[in-house]
């Protein structure tokens, strides 16, 4: 069976080819389009970006994401963890909201500075 991809590895954004019998790739301009694709069809990951709740007037609510990217079968697990943190406090950009994704060395870190005054 031969599955399509547009790869997105490079700017290239290749149309791809996969024979998901020998893995065998095609279409691609560069190596990484045969890495994206196997790792595509055998195990794909993601980057997630989300919303936690804070208990500060000034930003009730800051967004986060993943600092890599996670399985994508464990994307609805981490938006349940996700919506069980509330912030307490102000936070640089790339603070540590919640470490070790799944006991992988994935954290869910801040991309907002938080400071007070909201400014």
């Amino acid at each position: 069976m031969i599955k399509e991809l547009v790869c997105i590895a490079c700017p290239n954004g290749c149309a791809l080819k996969i024979n998901t019998e020998t893995l065998e790739v095609s279409g691609n301009k560069c190596k990484r389009g045969i890495d994206f694709a196997k790792e595509e069809l055998l195990a794909p990951k993601r980057c997630v970006s989300s919303l936690v709740k804070t208990t500060l007037k000034e930003y009730p609510v800051v967004s986060v994401r993943t600092s890599k990217e996670i399985p994508k079968d464990k994307i609805f697990a981490l938006m349940e963890l996700l919506d069980k943190i509330v912030i307490k406090e102000y936070l640089d950009s790339g603070s540590i909201v919640l470490a070790n994704v799944f006991g992988s060395d994935v954290n869910v870190i801040t991309t907002t500075k938080m400071s007070q005054g909201g400014k």
